[in-house]
């Protein structure tokens, strides 16, 4: 399988119960294809500082925020295909570039700093990455992982759709290699719905949301994780006082 290591489009997320997802998922049906893995497990890790700077910045909704993960998808082995992603993020407009190479060299670089094996083709993302690294100090501060399903339009394959659930998380064994547990999040929505497209959202998806009175929301997965240890930290805090 082939994939493109250059975005540039809108993503808009929904929060959905049960009923919701089950009419939302039967009114797509005839308009959108399953990708071709099915449920299939998302594994990232993110980087950030000791004083969790790229979380910070981004949980105060900025016009611009940035964010980079290490991402591997099921079962992670050295050799497994693996992306280590900057996403940028400009008034709604979502941009993403990645270095595409096996799992233990992204590793080792995010880890040890042991520079990957880099194309001149992929060096100017490359730099653009060590350079951001560099600067924030960045380093392998959580591993967050969930299980999506996928579609994408039957009249274009760059429209996709996709629900998240089950988000779990840990602070430690950060190697994707170790596999996907960790603790569950908290209250998470039933079904996560990301649209990712370059261009307008189709009139049959217009009439889907708008007929089940479904509306936009706004929900990061590292985001909500960092606000509930800081609420859990808080907690024992206060109870440690008592």
């Amino acid at each position: 399988m082939s994939y493109a290591n250059t975005f540039k489009r809108h993503e808009m997320k929904f929060l959905l119960n049960e009923e919701d997802f089950e009419r939302v998922f039967e009114g797509i049906q005839p308009f959108m294809a399953a990708d071709s893995y099915g449920l299939n497990t998302i594994l990232n890790i993110y980087l950030d500082n000791d004083n969790n700077d790229v979380i910070r910045t981004s949980l105060g909704k900025p016009a611009y925020k940035e964010k980079l993960r290490l991402r591997g998808y099921g079962t992670v082995e050295d050799g497994s295909t693996a992306f280590l992603e900057i996403k940028k993020k400009f008034k709604g407009v979502v941009y993403k570039r990645r270095l595409e190479l096996p799992y233990k060299q992204l590793h080792d670089y995010i880890k040890a700093g042991i520079p990957p094996e880099i194309s001149e083709q992929n060096r100017q993302v490359f730099e653009e990455i060590d350079y951001f690294i560099k600067r924030l100090e960045l380093k392998p501060a959580i591993a967050l992982c969930y299980d999506r399903q996928a579609f994408f339009g039957n009249d274009d394959r760059e429209f996709r759709l996709t629900f998240d659930s089950n988000i779990r998380s840990r602070r430690t064994e950060l190697d994707l290699r170790k596999g996907d547990f960790g603790e569950t999040l908290f209250n998470q929505p039933f079904r996560i719905m990301e649209v990712k497209l370059a261009g307008g959202v189709p009139m049959w998806l217009v009439k889907i949301l708008s007929e089940n009175k479904i509306y936009g929301g706004h929900f990061s997965k590292y985001g909500n994780v960092f606000q509930n240890e800081i609420l859990q930290n808080r907690s024992l805090k206060e109870c440690s006082q008592l």
